[in-house]
C-alpha cells in the first residue's frame, strides 16, 4: 500500500468519484479530545488536494471545527463530514468529538460509517473510553485501523505505543494489531530527540522520506535492514494467520517465498473483514510542505483496505406498523431507504439533515416518506409523513457543493426537511420503511431552566423543540410535580453547548435554576382533625363541619378516602365535597408544600345547616380538617429513591461503592461481566445523584456508565428533611 503516484482532482473529482457504491469509503475517526483527529483531517485534506497549504478550503473556510461554539470552546462538539477523493475513490471522513459529553455525535458517526480509524496520541496513550468504543465496534464486526499521532512529542515512542495498542485492542489476538510501517528518524537534536522524518514500509521494504516537504521514496541502507527484518516477519505471519488461503501458512513456514502482492491483497481482505487491525503513523505537514507524514499511506489504506458500502450488512428494517422487511442490499436501483444521522440548523437555509443512503437513490425535489421512532420520553414526537426533499449538497467546511442525487452507500446533506429528526428514516413514499433504531445513551444530568424575560418566554418552547430535534441524546421534560422545564444532558459541556445554542442560534435567553426532585409527604402516625367553616355575612352564610381520621398506609398506596358517617351527620350530597377538599389539600401538601401520599383519610362525623351548607363550604372544611390533623402529628418528607446500576472497570469498583455509600446509597450487590467490568447495583436517593453523571466520569476516568430508574418514595432522614423544610419556608 502507498507505493505509487496519486492525483488530486479537487471538488469536481469528489463528485464524480461517487458514481457507484464500490467507489465510496465511509470512515469515522474515533479518539479522545486532544488526540489530533481534527488536525489529521486537515492533513488528509491537504494531501488529497482539497485544501491549500494554509489549511483552507479551495473556496474559503476551514475543513473542520468551523462552528462558532467550537471556535470559542476550542474543541469539537459536533460531527463533521469531510469528503475527499483519492485515486478515484470518494472517502467520506467523519470527524467526531472526543469529549464524552458528545458521544451522541460519535454514535452518529459510527452509524454512518463502514469502518473506524482510531486516533491515538503517542504522548497520551489509549484511554478507557476509547477502549470501550473499540469493544463496541468489535461487537458488530466493524473494520478498524489505528493511527498514532503526536510523534513530535518529546516522550513519544512509536514502538512502545504500538505495544500499548496491541495490549488495549488485541485482547483476543495481539498479533492482529501490528504496524505496517516503522518510523524513520532524522538526526538527533541537541536535546537528544530524534524527530520522525519518514516511514519504512515493512511489506515493500522502501523508505518514504517526508523531510523535504514531499514524499520521496528510496531503498533502505544495509544498517536499516536488520531493523526491518524482525518487524516484517511478525507482520507477514500476522497477515498469513488471517489469510483465507489456508495453505499459505504451510508454504511460508516451509520456506517458500510469498509474493508481496499476495500479502497486500490478503492484508486488504483481512482489514475489510475486521480481523486485522493495522497500526500507522501520521503527522501534519510542516510549513511549506504539501503532504503530512504518513497521510499518503493512510489514504491508501482507507481506499484499498477499508470495505465498500457493498460489504456492509444492510440495516434491519420494518414497515411503520412493525412488519419485518429485508433490504436487498446497497443497490442504487432499489427502493429508497436512507437515515438521518445528524440534524442541524442553518440561519439561511433552515434545518439541514445529514443523510446516509443505504438503498436506492435520493434525488433533489423528490417526495419521500419520513418515519420517526418517536422517543416521546425525550421530547421527540412520533411522525409518519411525506415530505419534499430540498436541495442536496456535499458539505466541505462552511460551504455546500450542490449535487443532483445521492446513491446508495454515500452521504450528503438535505435541506428543508422540516419534520425529519436525527434517527428518522427516509424511504419511498409508496413503500414506507423504518430502520431499526440505534442505541443512544440516556442523558442523566438535569438542567432546570427558566425564560430570562417575557420576550424569551414566547420563543422558549420553539427553541427547545428545535434543540432536541437536533440532538437525540438530549431529553426535554416538563415536570408536572415541580413545574420545572428540565433539559436532561450528558454532562456539563453538553449543557453549556445547549445553552449557547439556545442563546446564539435561536435567540432565547434562559436562566439556570436549581433542579428540584419530586418530594412527597405522609403522616408518621395516626391523627385526627376537625374542620369548621362557619361564616355569616348577610344573605346565605357558609356552614360546614367535618371530623376526619388520618392514618399512614404502605408505600405506593396513594390517597384513600373512606366514608364512615352514620345518621346523616354529613348529608350524602356533601360527602364527595369533603373528599374533594381533602384531596385538593393533599395535592398541595400539609407541611413543606409537597403532595401528601400513602394515607387513608376517613370521614367520621360532621354537621350541616339546612340553608348555609354548600359544596364549597364542605370542600373548605375538609381541607381545614386535614391541616389540623397534620398539625398534631409527625409529617415525614418522602424522597424518591432510584435503582442505580453502575458498570465500571474492576479497578474502580471499590471507589464506586464507597462513593455510593457516601450518597446515602444502599449497595445491593455486584455482578461480574465481560471485559474486566463489574455491575454494581444500589438504591440511592435521587436528590444525591443529580450530578452523578459528572462525578462518576471523574471517579472512573471516563470508563464507567450508569443507568437509573425510579423505585419508590421513602422517608428522608430527619436532618435532611429539616433542611428541606427550612428551604421551603425561606422560598415562601
Amino acid at each position: 500500500m502507498g507505493d505509487k503516484a496519486h492525483t488530486h482532482p479537487g471538488a469536481a473529482g469528489r463528485a464524480r468519484a461517487a458514481d457507484r457504491p464500490a467507489s465510496v469509503r465511509n470512515v469515522v475517526l474515533v479518539g479522545p479530545s486532544g488526540s489530533g483527529k481534527t488536525t489529521l483531517v486537515e492533513a488528509l485534506a491537504l494531501t488529497a488536494g482539497a485544501v491549500n497549504r494554509a489549511g483552507r478550503v479551495e473556496d474559503g473556510g476551514c475543513v473542520s471545527d468551523y462552528d462558532e461554539i467550537e471556535h470559542r470552546q476550542q474543541r469539537s462538539v459536533q460531527l463533521s463530514l469531510v469528503p475527499l477523493e483519492w485515486d478515484g475513490i470518494k472517502i467520506n471522513v467523519l470527524d467526531t468529538p472526543g469529549y464524552a459529553d458528545f458521544v451522541g455525535e460519535l454514535r452518529a458517526g459510527l452509524r454512518a460509517a463502514d469502518a473506524a480509524l482510531f486516533v491515538v496520541s503517542a504522548a497520551d496513550g489509549v484511554d478507557g473510553s476509547t477502549r470501550v468504543v473499540w469493544e463496541e465496534c468489535a461487537a458488530v464486526g466493524m473494520p478498524r485501523a489505528i493511527v498514532i499521532t503526536h510523534l513530535e512529542a518529546a516522550r513519544a515512542d512509536f514502538e512502545e505505543m504500538t505495544r500499548s495498542c496491541a495490549e488495549a485492542f488485541g485482547a483476543d489476538d495481539p498479533d492482529a494489531v501490528l504496524p505496517l510501517y516503522l518510523p524513520l528518524h532524522g538526526p538527533r537534536t541537541p536535546d537528544g530527540h530524534a524527530p520522525v522524518t519518514g516511514l519504512i514500509g515493512l511489506l515493500s521494504q522502501k523508505l518514504f522520506d517526508y523531510s523535504a516537504g514531499e514524499r520521496e521514496e528510496s531503498e533502505p541502507g544495509p544498517e536499516q535492514l536488520p531493523l526491518i527484518a524482525q518487524a516484517r516477519d511478525r507482520l507477514i505471519e500476522g497477515i498469513i494467520a488471517e489469510s483465507e488461503d489456508e495453505t499459505l501458512m504451510d508454504r511460508y513456514l516451509g520456506g517458500a517465498p510469498v509474493d508481496v502482492r499476495t500479502l497486500v491483497q490478503d492484508l486488504e481482505r483481512a482489514v475489510a473483514r475486521g480481523v486485522f487491525f493495522p497500526v500507522l503513523a501520521a503527522a501534519p505537514a510542516a510549513d511549506g510542505a504539501r503532504r503530512g507524514l504518513g497521510t499518503v499511506e493512510l489514504l491508501d489504506l482507507v481506499a484499498r483496505g477499508f470495505p465498500t458500502p457493498l460489504e456492509r450488512a444492510a440495516p434491519r428494517v420494518t414497515t411503520p406498523d412493525g412488519t419485518p422487511r429485508t433490504l436487498r442490499g446497497c443497490d442504487p436501483g432499489e427502493s429508497l431507504v436512507a437515515e438521518v444521522v445528524k440534524t442541524s440548523s442553518d440561519p439561511y437555509v433552515g434545518r439541514v439533515s445529514l443523510v446516509r443512503v443505504f438503498s436506492g437513490t435520493l434525488r433533489a425535489d423528490q417526495t419521500v416518506h419520513v418515519s420517526g421512532h418517536g422517543m416521546a420520553d425525550r421530547g421527540h414526537e412520533d411522525h409518519d409523513v411525506d415530505e419534499r426533499v430540498g436541495a442536496l449538497s456535499t458539505p466541505f467546511g462552511k460551504r455546500q457543493h450542490p449535487v443532483p442525487h445521492v446513491i446508495a452507500g454515500d452521504l450528503a446533506c438535505v435541506a428543508k426537511l422540516s419534520r425529519a429528526e436525527t434517527g428518522d428514516t427516509l424511504s419511498a413514499k409508496d413503500d414506507p420503511l423504518l430502520i431499526e433504531a440505534w442505541e443512544m445513551p440516556d442523558p442523566l444530568l438535569p438542567l432546570a431552566i427558566e425564560a430570562h424575560g417575557k420576550p424569551d418566554e414566547d420563543k422558549l418552547s420553539q427553541g427547545l423543540a428545535r434543540l432536541v430535534a437536533e440532538d437525540p441524546t438530549m431529553r426535554l421534560e416538563q415536570n408536572q410535580d415541580t413545574h420545572q422545564v428540565v433539559l436532561w444532558c450528558l454532562g456539563e459541556a453538553h449543557a453549556d453547548v445547549a445553552l449557547e445554542r439556545l442563546r446564539g442560534r435561536y435567540g432565547v435567553r434562559v436562566d439556570v435554576v436549581p433542579h428540584r426532585v419530586a418530594l412527597r409527604e405522609t403522616f408518621g402516625t395516626k391523627a385526627a382533625g376537625r374542620g369548621r367553616h362557619v361564616k355569616q355575612s348577610g344573605g346565605h352564610g357558609q356552614f360546614a363541619i367535618c371530623e376526619i381520621e388520618v392514618e399512614p398506609l404502605p408505600g405506593g398506596s396513594g390517597v384513600e378516602f373512606v366514608d364512615k358517617v352514620v345518621g346523616g351527620a354529613v348529608p350524602r350530597q356533601f360527602v364527595p365535597s369533603v373528599e374533594k377538599g381533602v384531596r385538593a389539600q393533599a395535592a398541595k401538601g400539609v407541611a413543606a408544600g409537597h403532595p401528601l401520599i400513602d394515607v387513608r383519610i376517613t370521614l367520621l362525623d360532621g354537621k350541616a345547616h339546612s340553608v348555609d351548607s354548600s359544596d364549597a363550604a364542605f370542600q373548605t372544611a375538609g381541607a381545614l380538617a386535614l391541616r389540623e390533623a397534620a398539625a398534631d402529628t409527625r409529617i415525614d418528607v418522602l424522597e424518591p429513591v432510584a435503582e442505580v446500576g453502575v458498570l465500571v472497570g474492576d479497578a474502580y469498583v471499590g471507589a464506586v461503592m464507597s462513593d455510593l455509600s457516601g450518597r446515602r446509597g444502599r449497595v445491593l450487590g455486584t455482578e461480574r461481566t465481560a471485559g474486566g467490568r463489574t455491575l454494581v447495583r444500589a438504591e440511592v436517593p435521587e436528590i444525591e445523584i443529580g450530578r452523578y453523571a459528572v462525578d462518576l466520569r471523574s471517579l472512573s476516568h471516563g470508563t464507567a456508565r450508569f443507568e437509573r430508574r425510579y423505585a419508590r418514595h421513602e422517608p428522608m432522614p430527619a436532618q435532611v428533611a429539616g433542611k428541606v423544610r427550612e428551604e421551603a419556608r425561606g422560598g415562601a
